[in-house]
């Protein structure tokens, strides 16, 4: 068994000259500075000065440390300063505010935080040090723009001093990443350097990644798809890891064809809307792409022959931040229709999924029933912070929230197909949001006497999040009522309500519970 760093120093052994890591070319729009190319020796140079600004700064092995920054090269290489020194990288989307903030450095018990200045954000460094405040934590700042109290860190210009080495075990948790949840709040995932390692040996077996790969990442470096699906399958082939803050389409477009792009990720409705646009598809060279990945949404059988008849194969992927994971490729699924809409169980040693009824807590062998899936194995974490453990059943199986069938197949593998969502999530534009935080929040307003969110569909993001209200006697809330009460609480603006419908009462069922598959089919 290894860990992070020991990947990073191995890719830097191998092909200290390399190019490892470089800067989407529109960086100067979203970040401080100009765009790095860096070469794997770079690299390992830029990650000891940051480790070793962190030892300074009072950061110990075992702490764990928040990062909040954009995908510019300052991320990873935070994130592998953590891994170096022992320390846990608990990296934040930049989406998130104070709310989130607080809730996260509560949780997670980080008394450190890195961030930077950012040019849609003009009170960041104010308003995160006023959360900090609170905690007796300490900031971090990467850029020329700071704030009094907080450590500037800077990319080194020459040989960097090298950390106190500390030496990790694969079972030592590398990072705590966020997922949303019924429970109303982000929950904390920690995971081990082992679980991110087997995560990313099924990831880069199926997809048959190699040192030769120049992968694209546009989503945020913080959670499993950028993390489990992108950073460490990049340090574990050696390959070259090419920036994108999510996203801009242009930008996106130009790296695919300047950088000889061989491998990438892209949510549904781009792939659907690229394949509708001919003419802007024929002017990109996609001559290098091998694969695509998607999910998040279900995907367009018509979408995913359409890309296979341009010699591109579109690999289905469905999986959380907790390391439940299937992959369908052209390997496992050849039929592209087929993959657009089936999973083929994991066959990685020790990774085990099954599927159990809900009402009579059977397993699940024959196709035609539905049931919750859910996974045990070395890629699956060992529970939230602060949980009661229900988020595993009694054989210590992860309960995923995920409701699938087994396909009626022919194939040597198991298929399951994909039913619905248990777990109250919206999907907007790939980013989670907990229908219960922020029905908690609205409920929370005078002219709210109940209220229920619910996911309303979008050609170009696939969810948007919608608001019923109930409204209290003698009221009349409105979205921009609710909004505007919403951004006071300081939430991320993703997760802000876009559409909102006044109703008389919400509908529920014999034992109270909303039903809010009635609630969704009045916006169909």
């Amino acid at each position: 068994m290894t860990t992070l760093d020991v990947l990073l120093q191995q890719a830097v052994a191998a092909h200290p000259d390399s190019e490892a890591l470089v800067d989407a070319p529109n960086r100067a729009s979203f970040f401080t500075g100009e765009p790095q190319r860096l070469t794997w020796g770079d690299l390992d140079n830029a990650v000891n000065g940051v480790a070793s600004a962190l030892q300074a700064g009072g950061v110990n092995a075992g702490d764990a440390v928040a990062i909040q920054l954009p995908n510019a090269v300052e991320l990873p290489i935070s994130l592998m300063a953590c891994f170096r020194i022992g320390a846990v990288a608990t990296p934040f989307p930049i989406q998130h505010r104070e709310h989130e903030l607080r809730h996260g450095l509560g949780t997670s018990g980080a008394r450190h935080l890195i961030t930077a200045a950012r040019p849609d954000r003009d009170d960041l460094l104010v308003a995160s040090m006023g959360v900090l405040a609170e905690f007796d934590a300490a900031m971090f700042t990467f850029g020329t723009t700071t704030i009094d109290g907080a450590t500037v860190l800077a990319l080194p210009d020459g040989p960097a001093s090298v950390p106190t080495g500390h030496i990790a075990h694969p079972s030592d948790v590398a990072t705590i990443c966020w997922t949303s949840g019924t429970t109303g709040t982000p929950k904390g995932v920690p995971r081990a350097h082992s679980m991110w390692l087997a995560s990313s040996d099924s990831q880069v077996t199926e997809l048959e990644l190699t040192a030769d790969e120049r992968i694209l990442c546009p989503f945020p470096v913080v959670n499993m798809a950028g993390i489990g699906g992108m950073l460490v399958p990049w340090l574990q082939t050696g390959s070259a890891l090419f920036l994108h803050h999510p996203i801009d389409l242009p930008v996106f477009l130009g790296q695919i064809s300047s950088e000889a792009i061989s491998y990438t990720v892209a949510p549904p409705p781009l792939l659907n809307m690229l394949l509708r646009n001919e003419a802007m598809l024929d002017s990109v060279d996609m001559s290098h792409i091998r694969k695509i990945s998607s999910g998040s949404a279900p995907l367009a059988p018509w979408m995913v022959e359409g890309w296979q008849e341009r010699g591109i194969e579109i690999v289905n992927v469905f999986g959380s931040n907790e390391g439940a994971a299937m992959l369908s490729t052209m390997a496992t699924v050849p039929d592209p229709a087929e993959r657009a809409r089936f999973f083929p169980a994991p066959q990685r040693l020790g990774i085990e999924a099954r599927l159990m009824d809900l009402e009579t807590g059977e397993e699940i062998t024959e196709s035609g029933r539905q049931g919750e899936l859910r996974f045990g194995g070395p890629t699956i974490f060992n529970g939230y912070l602060q949980s009661d453990g229900s988020e595993f059943d009694e054989h210590g199986y992860y309960r995923t929230g995920d409701i699938f069938e087994i396909a009626d197949s022919k194939g040597p593998r198991r298929l399951y197909q994909f039913v619905d969502r248990a777990k109250d999530i919206i999907i907007r534009g790939g980013m989670n949001v907990s229908a219960a935080e922020i029905e908690a929040l609205i409920s929370a307003h005078e002219a709210v006497a109940e209220c229920a969110v619910v996911a309303y569909p979008d050609d170009d993001l696939g969810e948007r999040v919608g608001v019923f209200v109930v409204a209290a006697p003698d009221t009349e809330p409105t979205l921009e009522v609710v909004v505007d009460h919403l951004r006071a609480q300081k939430i991320a603006s993703y997760k802000l309500p876009e559409r909102l419908e006044t109703i008389d009462a919400l509908p529920r069922n014999p034992v109270g519970k909303v039903v809010k598959v009635d609630l969704r089919a009045r916006w169909q």
